[in-house]
């Protein structure tokens, strides 16, 4: 296939997983269940925000941005940008008479951001009005931090309003984004600085350094800019690790940062990105934009083998894999135009009509427990009923999965009747890859040749599963079965 017509990552400008979205551009995510479309991605995790922004005496409090605008609009939006600070920059009398060089580098250095937001004027009247109730919250922490220099949650704060504000930036000043992006880095940094286990700040700070670097294109620029941003999502990992999206946008950027690097570096990293997306998937099996942007992944490095490899070495495996995670992606979100238009580029890769087929080193269906010379290296075959074994006299792809096999018992296991599935290192077990598929009837175990191909087959069959629980059998059958979407 050609390299234009490549399925493309499901990044935030396609699909909303970070700044960009439509409410809440930068916010922290939520671990729960994926986002039903049109809803936002995710919802801060931080503490609960009943009182009204930098009260008097209080400390100011990390927010979303839905939770920032909400309050501000409950508050009243100030008219004419008048509001209860003074005016200018927003920082009160109570700052200027302190004329301490300390003071003055302060009140220089928040000019500018001040000057940055104030700028802003929105490219019709809803951006209009989300800009001067944008500028009002900055005033108000500007000034909580010049009641308390030392409060991470205000830094945190202002850094959403400014990375918000980017977002409301006419298309047409990419600048004037970048300026705005640039001083809401510094601002995630001093936060991080002050509260080095403030989560929100490092994965909000990853995606504007990421926005940045998208500015840039292939440049050396932006691959420093994409090195920091991995940085910052491997730290936001490290403090909350029950993160599917972080790891998500991890793997983004070094899908990102893969395409600028020399050759010989991208075969790791591209490994790594892998590695990413599918930790993701293992903390929610119906992550779709992770599963779809594991198949993108796979793809490209599909076909960087097709290019770079010799006669002897077949890309063939790693177009199937892509193909499994677009076709399951889809199942899941049929209505999204962009998996719907990468299925069409991926479907005629599939195994039809299965979703999977591959070896397995298998036990006689009748003794599950039988002695390890009894064991069979054999076919298997998988899609929207389940996994079943494959008579090698027959072909798979001639016969629907019920009418296989009927004149000797195979190994079948229907979809409904699996509780989990989970690599096993038992050591009664043949040499390979242990695979434990736990059903209604009792445990079945597998042998797979190697750990990269469990790997595959343990994702494949908690797909299918997923896809059953949420309702989609029906996408998935007739994707494998008819002429697809």
């Amino acid at each position: 296939m050609e390299d234009s017509a490549r399925p493309t990552p499901a990044d935030s400008g396609e699909l909303p997983n970070g700044a960009g979205m439509a409410e809440d551009a930068v916010v922290a995510p939520d671990a729960g269940e994926a986002p039903e479309e049109g809803e936002e991605s995710g919802i801060a995790n931080d503490s609960e925000t009943n009182a009204a922004l930098g009260a008097e005496g209080e400390p100011s409090r990390a927010l979303t941005m839905r939770e920032l605008l909400g309050e501000l609009k409950d508050s009243g939006e100030p008219s004419s940008g008048r509001s209860t600070l003074s005016e200018g920059n927003g920082i009160g009398s109570a700052g200027a008479e302190r004329a301490s060089q300390d003071s003055l580098q302060f009140s220089s250095h928040h000019d500018v951001a001040m000057d940055l937001i104030n700028s802003v004027t929105g490219v019709d009247e809803e951006g209009r009005s989300r800009q001067r109730i944008l500028s009002f919250a900055a005033k108000r922490y500007v000034s909580a931090i010049e009641r308390n220099p030392e409060d991470p949650d205000a830094y945190y704060n202002w850094a959403l309003v400014l990375q918000e504000s980017a977002d409301n930036v006419d298309p047409d000043s990419s600048s004037s984004k970048d300026s705005l992006l640039e001083e809401a880095c510094k601002k995630y940094a001093e936060a991080t600085r002050l509260c080095p286990t403030l989560y929100d700040a490092y994965y909000n700070w990853a995606i504007a350094i990421a926005d940045r670097a998208k500015m840039r294109g292939r440049t050396k620029e932006a691959e420093e800019l994409w090195k920091q941003a991995i940085m910052n999502y491997d730290k936001a990992v490290q403090l909350n690790w029950n993160s599917p999206q972080a790891l998500n946008n991890w793997g983004l950027g070094l899908q990102e940062l893969s395409a600028i690097v020399p050759a010989r570096d991208k075969q790791t990293i591209i490994k790594t990105a892998i590695s990413k997306f599918r930790s993701a998937i293992q903390l929610q099996f119906d992550f779709h934009r992770a599963i779809y942007n594991l198949g993108t992944v796979l793809y490209g490095l599909a076909e960087d083998t097709m290019r770079s490899a010799g006669p002897d070495v077949s890309p063939n495996d790693l177009y199937s894999q892509s193909a499994i995670y677009v076709a399951a992606a889809h199942a899941l979100k049929p209505n999204y135009s962009v998996y719907r238009s990468a299925l069409r580029l991926v479907r005629s890769m599939l195994p039809l009509p299965y979703l999977k087929a591959g070896y397995l080193t298998a036990p006689p269906a009748d003794n599950t427990i039988a002695p390890h010379k009894h064991w069979e290296r054999s076919e298997f075959v998988l899609n929207h009923e389940g996994l079943q074994q494959v008579d090698a006299s027959e072909s798979p792809s001639s016969k629907p999965l019920g009418h296989m096999g009927r004149s000797k018992k195979y190994i079948k296991v229907a979809v409904e009747d699996i509780v989990s599935v989970s690599a096993c290192s038992d050591l009664t077990l043949p040499p390979g890859a242990g695979l434990c598929i736990e059903t209604i009837h009792g445990p079945l175990f597998l042998v797979a040749d190697t750990w990269e191909s469990l790997d595959g087959w343990l994702d494949a069959i908690r797909l299918v599963y997923t896809i059953f629980a949420r309702g989609k059998s029906d996408v998935l059958a007739g994707l494998v079965l008819n002429n697809g979407s």
